[in-house]
């Protein structure tokens, strides 16, 4: 009985167990499935229609020329500077360089804190007098909330919430932004093409694990990093020099042109660059305002922004310049044409209807350009003029052109090339230019006929034209024989009765019957070696290159009529040759045509809240088909593509695209003055330049030439993106976007009218 009784009492112990722990259980369970339903309630909701194509740059070889097949680099003659590759040379990028993938890898969208980036007010106080915070739309949202179609072509992209209207959402005096103020977060929209190169400003809204699940702390990593890239960080100052806001650092190289042997050919209006490149940052004239828009700005601009007089004494009787209160105007007049520039344009094709402005002739250079009305008005008959004009007595003409909106590089026609291409310009214009043609064997004009298209011409309006004194009727003889002895044929010889000036219009031979047929060698032709093509620092010689005679030869042809041309491929683009991304030429530049109008409606001009109508002069910093200039094409802007030195040389099939465009080595500074341009785009070229030289100096370059609240858009991989970025906030500009994905990114910042107070002296620029 008693072994039962205990048997007994415990199987009861054991039952009254198991049912413990199924309550528990069951209890437990119930709050993992109720702690479950919460936490799916309370996560982050993920929106899983977001797509970004950010496309992935992948490099591959291309190779090119103009007549053989191989991209070539334009540097030094001396020098063999290429990049060879399996292919030929590895200088661009794939145009099948992108993949279409969900979700971002990073999106810069945090305030990037530093010691340069963000002073606290009484610091900034402190260190540079005259600097106040931006002004703030109160109650506004940095978050742009654009689910439909009508916030983008409201353009608020714009961090601040405002519109980019050029200069109602900054402050002339202000340093200092905040998170808001910098940084928009994107948004898309259901039905969003595949093939977006980055999503425009009110693309996608992105919220990160690491950003939303760690509350208000931030991590150590995360504060370390922020604090070693404020240390890294340019400490800027304010360039010193004696040419003040006007300084451009290779033609104000004061103590190199102190040690010049001569001058006698204008070699101390040539550059003469710092060995070391200047990392200051240039100040603005007292009083600088924000530019008066195209087309008003051909009329005038504001006095205090390019406060030079002296011209205006000078020239002022010829319709050059007037001073007129606050504003210094242009009545449109030059030297030739005092009584406009439209009349005489229109003077010029009565003269010789062939010259068909628009259509046949779109692309001319304008040598000794004077204040660039002839440029200016050009634009009324749908041509381009690379107008060019030294740093001279006549103090700050070619700045006077680009604060008007209007073309223009600061040059001379001294000992070296111009740096542009051979057989690209449809017509050459000289009113007046004060070039010696007709000396030392006539050096200067077979310059001209190196960049001269064959068949082109070349308009001389000057005094020995029509005028019959001893010395005007002595150098017309000179000319005449110089001309014909270079086979040039004189066109056409007509008189402006309005304005009493004349013009002599010679043509260029599109064949080598004459060079062969002359009598004499002189001008001589040029050696076989030589390539015409070579611009950079190339020292003038006083010889002719032949004409194309191979038909599929670039040069052989008249390109087709304007508009048609911009969109046309070149003839001399064949698919036996491989172009700078890749693939077979043809396809490798309409890929780019194609890519370019892609990325500029639907990115550049919806996306980034640019008000476009307060940008005219823009620059593409790294031009390769100059596909970004033929997507701006129907806006009121015009753009200046620079192919650098190291690049493919592609500069020919811009010109042959009716655009135009300059060589150019970024680790120099650019021939132009201070405050020249609104809009700034560099793909892929800031990590081609940390591969030559370093990059702070660079960026001090681009705030040179920017104008206050300017903008600067940079393509490149992640790592750049974020090294421009630091700079740009150290240097107090606004951030509008950053965005970076798969290793590549984009960067949309603005210029401020922030200026160190502390002053760098720059030796090099001090008599």
């Amino acid at each position: 009985m008693a072994g039962g009784s205990s048997s007994h009492f415990g199987g009861r112990k054991s039952s009254d167990c198991c049912s413990k722990i199924n309550v528990v259980t069951s209890l437990g369970i119930s709050l993992v499935g109720i702690w479950m339903l919460m936490a799916l309630f309370s996560m982050p909701l993920v929106n899983s229609e977001i797509s970004s194509t950010l496309k992935v740059t992948k490099k591959l070889s291309g190779q090119y020329t103009g007549i053989s097949g191989d991209f070539t680099v334009n540097a030094k003659r001396e020098e063999d500077v290429t990049f060879q590759g399996e292919k030929g040379f590895r200088r661009g990028r794939s145009m099948e360089e992108f993949s279409d993938e969900k979700g971002l890898d990073s999106y810069q969208n945090e305030e990037r804190e530093g010691e340069n980036s963000n002073l606290s007010n009484g610091e900034e106080n402190q260190e540079d007098s005259g600097s106040t915070d931006e002004s703030q739309s109160s109650g506004e949202s940095s978050n742009l909330e654009s689910e439909e179609v009508d916030s983008r072509e409201k353009g608020s992209t714009s961090t601040s919430g405002e519109s980019d209207n050029g200069g109602e959402d900054s402050n002339p005096d202000g340093a200092e932004t905040t998170a808001e103020d910098e940084n928009i977060v994107l948004k898309s929209k259901k039905g969003e093409e595949e093939n977006e190169i980055f999503p425009a400003g009110d693309q996608s809204e992105i919220l990160k694990e690491t950003t939303t699940q760690n509350g208000p702390w931030s991590t150590q990593a995360a504060e370390s990093k922020k604090e070693n890239e404020s240390q890294d960080s340019p400490k800027w100052k304010t360039c010193k020099t004696d040419a003040g806001p006007d300084y451009i650092p290779c033609l104000d190289n004061v103590q190199a042109i102190r040690k010049l042997p001569s001058t006698s050919h204008y070699e101390h209006r040539e550059r003469h660059c710092p060995i070391e490149a200047s990392t200051c940052l240039v100040p603005l004239p007292s009083g600088y305002k924000q530019p008066i828009g195209w087309p008003r700005s051909r009329e005038q601009i504001w006095y205090s922004n390019v406060p030079h007089g002296k011209l205006a004494k000078v020239k002022g009787h010829q319709n050059w310049v007037k001073v007129t209160g606050e504003y210094l105007t242009f009545p449109g007049g030059g030297t030739q044409f005092k009584q406009g520039a439209l009349h005489y344009i229109d003077f010029l094709q009565k003269s010789l209807p062939q010259i068909s402005w628009g259509k046949q002739t779109r692309v001319i250079l304008d040598v000794g350009c004077g204040v660039a009305s002839f440029g200016g008005y050009l634009f009324e008959r749908d041509v381009l003029a690379m107008s060019l004009a030294p740093k001279d007595e006549h103090e700050a003409q070619v700045q006077f052109a680009l604060e008007r909106g209007i073309p223009a590089i600061s040059a001379v026609m001294g000992t070296k090339r111009l740096p542009f291409p051979s057989k690209v310009f449809d017509a050459v214009h000289c009113a007046r230019c004060r070039v010696p043609w007709h000396i030392e064997g006539g050096k200067l004009l077979l310059e001209l006929n190196r960049v001269l298209r064959p068949g082109g011409h070349f308009l001389w309006s000057a005094t020995p034209v029509y005028r019959k004194d001893e010395e005007s009727v002595g150098i017309w003889e000179a000319m005449s024989e110089l001309t014909k002895s270079m086979c040039w044929e004189l066109v056409e010889i007509n008189e402006d009765k309005l304005n009493e000036v004349g013009v002599a219009i010679f043509r260029k031979p599109t064949s080598n019957d004459c060079y062969q047929s002359r009598t004499q060698n002189d001008p001589p032709m040029c050696e076989e070696a030589d390539d015409p093509d070579a611009a950079w620092n190339i020292t003038l010689e006083a010889c002719m290159h032949k004409a194309p005679a191979d038909a599929s030869e670039r040069g052989s042809r008249w390109p087709s009529k304007w508009p048609l041309r911009s969109e046309k491929r070149p003839y001399w683009l064949t698919s036996s040759q491989v172009g700078v991304y890749g693939k077979a030429a043809p396809a490798d530049f309409a890929a780019d045509n194609d890519h370019w109008k892609h990325v500029v409606s639907k990115s550049y001009l919806n996306g980034l809240g640019i008000n476009w109508s307060s940008v005219r002069n823009v620059m593409d910093m790294k031009a390769v088909y100059g596909g970004f200039a033929a997507a701006l094409k129907d806006l009121k802007v015009w753009v200046m593509n620079v192919v650098p030195i190291d690049s493919p040389d592609t500069l020919p099939i811009i010109y042959e695209r009716g655009f135009f465009g300059i060589y150019h080595d970024w680790c120099e500074s650019f021939s132009t003055y201070p405050r020249s341009y609104d809009l700034l785009h560099a793909d892929h070229l800031f990590s081609d330049i940390k591969k030559r030289c370093k990059i702070v100096p660079v960026f001090a370059e681009v705030d040179r030439i920017l104008r206050p609240e300017g903008k600067l858009i940079v393509r490149d991989n992640a790592e750049t993106i974020l090294e421009i970025e630091n700079m740009a906030r150290s240097a107090k500009w606004k951030v509008k976007m950053s965005y970076s994905k798969d290793g590549e990114g984009l960067l949309f910042v603005q210029k401020s009218f922030w200026r160190p107070k502390q002053e760098q002296i720059i030796k090099s620029a001090i008599a």
